[in-house]
């Protein structure tokens, strides 16, 4: 579930549409969540559908940690990619705001987050010469992220979380003691799914 004050823009006749906020959402709040209306799906079950419905669910679908594909029942499946992402994911099944994010600005992830099949081509950013996310930048990028999601956790008791009732039960408490400091983060490297680990193991 993405979070309530944004809404789905377009942005531009290259690009599509996108996610945009509507009111200020300040660092340390969850933007995205994983819930149970978001559909998830095997890898077989989707090579079974029709061509085009296969082409629908692989372009606004993500992998998860254990290999099925995600994909989300809201606006959230439009959230573009950027280098500069202010949605950060998280181990607990959510994303986090790792700075303030203002009325009108665009919503944008890390697509290395989301366990990628294959190369993904993106546009050219300001100060950035790369035009493409391959998928083991995951194992790159991680530590990076970690660290942004660390030095706002101490926000997330301080503002408001209206989806903070969606985080999954078996992350509740740790998520809280985390946020109080209690206990450390845990690593979003927890959520990569390794293709490789499978092939061998399978």
């Amino acid at each position: 579930m993405i979070h309530p004050d944004t809404e789905l823009r377009l942005v531009n006749e290259i690009i599509g549409y996108g996610v945009f906020a509507t009111k200020f959402i300040p660092q340390g709040t969850i933007v995205w969540v994983l819930d149970e209306l978001d559909q998830q799906f095997d890898e077989g079950y989707i090579l079974s559908l029709d061509r085009l419905q296969q082409e629908h669910v692989f372009k606004y679908s993500f992998r998860g940690r254990n290999g099925n594909y995600i994909l989300c029942w809201d606006i959230g499946r439009y959230i573009n990619h950027s280098f500069y992402a202010n949605c950060i994911s998280t181990a607990y099944d959510f994303e986090i705001a790792p700075r303030d994010i203002y009325p009108g600005e665009e919503l944008t992830d890390h697509y290395a987050c989301f366990n990628l099949d294959k190369p993904f081509e993106c546009l050219p950013e300001p100060g950035i010469t790369k035009t493409k996310v391959m998928p083991d930048d995951f194992l790159l990028l991680y530590p990076e992220w970690d660290r942004q999601v660390a030095e706002v956790m101490p926000y997330f008791n301080c503002v408001e979380q209206p989806l903070r009732k969606f985080i999954s039960s078996k992350f509740v408490d740790k998520v809280n003691a985390v946020a109080a400091g209690k206990e450390r983060l845990d690593s979003v490297l927890d959520t990569y799914y390794d293709r490789q680990h499978r092939l061998i193991t399978a």
